[in-house]
């Protein structure tokens, strides 16, 4: 039964290194290294305390097909039960976490790091003005890119315009996330734009990128790494920080067009892990959702049924989802305005929150979290429900 994995493992380290234009290290292998020693150090374990290792590589990491065997060799692992290279997108962070769940749950791992990092920006030269790889997320293919839509900026426009067609979804519906989001990141001292405030004049001045995103519509390059610990419940307990219980878990690939369901994962994946959790929307005190863009938030507060399919863009008037809202949502500022690194930027932020550890950001109420992860076109998609307590 999937219930039977309801707090049976916890989340007990977190290990983050400085995000954005961060060149400590010259490829995503170091800030995967100094991710997981981070993650180590802040559980009070040691490097012989891992016997499981899942990594997923971003974009620059040149041993991709094989990342959790050259990050097990660089930091000199052994004895290892359990490892895998996972790719899902930005759905493979909380992905990694529920195969290390069933997996400790299962007796085959004890203590598993799940690690994410990346570094697509390179320090500025006089040969290269720029300080990023304006290619690293892109990509084109068939008739798509024969009729002149490339990358990924255009195809989730395409979704997004056909949402304001059907449903009278507005611009300033979009920035409401963007300038809500940048509320939170002005309040979190490790976000990029932790000193940029932006109104919502900002945001309609900011260029175009592709129609119907203006440039704060888009999220973030960041170069950094993301690992965290799981392991029993019972052990978490003797560690360090109290333990981040994993509540629900559960993933949602539907398939289809999304231009024409102008719907993700999230139904599919929110029915298991609420259902393994015991909970409802009603219980969710703050929820971390992917963000590559902001139009992702809106449809993703949809599918999860905060409000009605094509009610996304008035449900986020008034700044329902900033730091003054009812519903907190990406408190540290998302990858819109804090740091990119897939989906364990709002897994990360999460642990924060439920740990009691964001200061001038943390919500009030924090005993149970959701998080989301999403890859592709809204195409496939995990959920994690965290709490305070078992």
């Amino acid at each position: 039964m999937a219930g039977d994995l309801r707090a049976k493992c916890a989340i007990a380290g977190l290990g983050q290194t400085a995000m954005g234009k961060n060149f400590d290290h010259s490829n995503a292998m170091g800030f995967a290294i100094e991710a997981v020693q981070l993650a180590l150090d802040d559980a009070g374990l040691k490097r012989s305390d891992l016997d499981g290792l899942l990594v997923n590589p971003g974009v620059t990491w040149s041993e991709a097909t094989m990342a959790s065997f050259s990050l097990q060799q660089a930091m000199g692992l052994t004895d290892l039960t359990l490892t895998a290279t996972m790719n899902l997108g930005g759905a493979t962070a909380a992905a990694m976490i529920m195969h290390a769940a069933q997996a400790i749950a299962a007796g085959m791992a004890n203590v598993v790091a799940c690690v994410f990092a990346d570094a697509p920006l390179r320090p500025p030269s006089p040969e290269r003005k720029a300080g990023g790889s304006a290619a690293a997320y892109g990509f084109a293919r068939g008739l798509n890119a024969h009729y002149g839509q490339f990358g990924v900026n255009a195809a989730y426009a395409f979704v997004a315009q056909r949402h304001m067609h059907l449903y009278g979804t507005r611009q300033d519906h979009l920035g409401e996330v963007a300038v809500s989001q940048r509320g939170w990141a002005n309040l979190n001292p490790a976000a990029q734009f932790h000193d940029a405030p932006m109104t919502m004049d900002d945001y309609n001045r900011a260029r175009w990128v592709v129609e119907p995103f203006h440039l704060y519509d888009c999220c973030l390059v960041s170069n950094g790494g993301l690992a965290v610990i799981v392991t029993s419940a019972e052990r978490a307990r003797t560690l360090k920080h109290p333990p981040v219980y994993l509540l629900g878990m559960g993933q949602g690939h539907a398939g289809g067009d999304p231009m024409e369901t102008l719907t993700s994962g999230a139904p599919l994946a929110k029915k298991i892990a609420f259902g393994m959790a015991g909970i409802t929307l009603d219980d969710i005190n703050f929820a971390e959702l992917y963000d590559c863009y902001t139009f992702t938030v809106l449809v993703t507060l949809e599918d999860y049924g905060f409000c009605k399919k094509g009610e996304g863009g008035p449900f986020l008037e008034g700044g329902r989802i900033g730091p003054k809202g009812s519903l907190p949502v990406n408190t540290g500022g998302g990858q819109l305005s804090s740091f990119y690194m897939w989906g364990m930027t709002p897994v990360a932020e999460a642990i924060v929150q439920m740990r009691g550890e964001a200061g001038p950001r943390q919500v009030p109420k924090h005993d149970v979290g959701l998080v989301s992860g999403n890859g592709g076109i809204l195409s496939t998609h995990s959920t994690l429900i965290l709490g305070a307590q078992p």
